[in-house]
């Protein structure tokens, strides 16, 4: 039998990453953090001082790029080039630089890709913000994360300052913002959802609440190969 792919989808702050880590874990699958690689790229062209509107670099960095992700003690890590970057893609300006990059047809189409190859592989759970609609349309287990704005905003303002990063809340809010109509309004595979997803406010949930649900859905379904 074909390893499922479970697609998660959703803005930042919804508990993607918490909640497809969970997961992944309950069913025994790898965890794919589509977000993360969109992440290492826009650190390599900052690093390198590649344009975010240069397109053709853009693409070329990314194609030269290896991307893996590693489990170790601490948890599961981004590789970039043999480096672990887990904690420098998730700076603030990165966040927004990965926003910006994540809009380029070039950028997008390495990316899907490798994260295709990656859940052909061994199926997998996958998190980011197209992956029901464009990297695995033909899955049928597809999830799309809310939460009300300020529980977001809160949520990521916990996140950062437990890494040593100094920013309000009404930074986080207006970056939030910011980066959802980024991302909403992109040409190439916006931030949206169809009623073949199962949509999940997690604002009142927790993160064990959530998996639970998912779980449940997915154990109502027949399997089918994804696409």
């Amino acid at each position: 039998m074909t390893a499922p792919i479970v697609a998660i989808d959703g803005p930042s702050g919804v508990g993607k990453s918490s909640t497809s880590k969970l997961l992944a874990g309950t069913l025994g699958l790898p965890h794919i953090d589509t977000g993360a690689m969109y992440r290492a790229i826009a650190l390599k062209a900052t690093r390198m001082g590649v344009p975010l509107d240069d397109a053709d670099n853009l693409a070329m960095l990314a194609s030269d790029s290896t991307i893996e992700f590693a489990q170790s003690p601490r948890g599961p890590r981004t590789m970039l080039d043999g480096d672990d970057v887990s904690e420098a893609i998730r700076e603030p300006q990165i966040s927004m630089a990965a926003s910006t990059i994540s809009a380029v047809p070039a950028v997008r189409r390495v990316l899907v890709r490798l994260q295709q190859e990656m859940g052909r592989r061994n199926g997998g759970v996958l998190e980011g913000r197209d992956i029901g609609t464009k990297v695995f349309p033909g899955t049928p287990y597809k999830f799309f994360l809310t939460a009300r704005p300020e529980v977001r905003a809160l949520r990521r303002h916990r996140e950062l300052q437990e890494k040593g990063v100094a920013i309000t809340i009404e930074q986080v809010l207006a970056e939030m913002i910011q980066r959802d109509e980024q991302d909403s309004t992109r040409a190439d595979s916006p931030l949206s959802h169809d009623s073949s997803y199962t949509v999940v406010d997690t604002s009142d949930l927790t993160m064990d609440q959530v998996v639970a649900l998912m779980v449940s859905v997915i154990e109502g379904q027949e399997p089918h190969r994804s696409d």
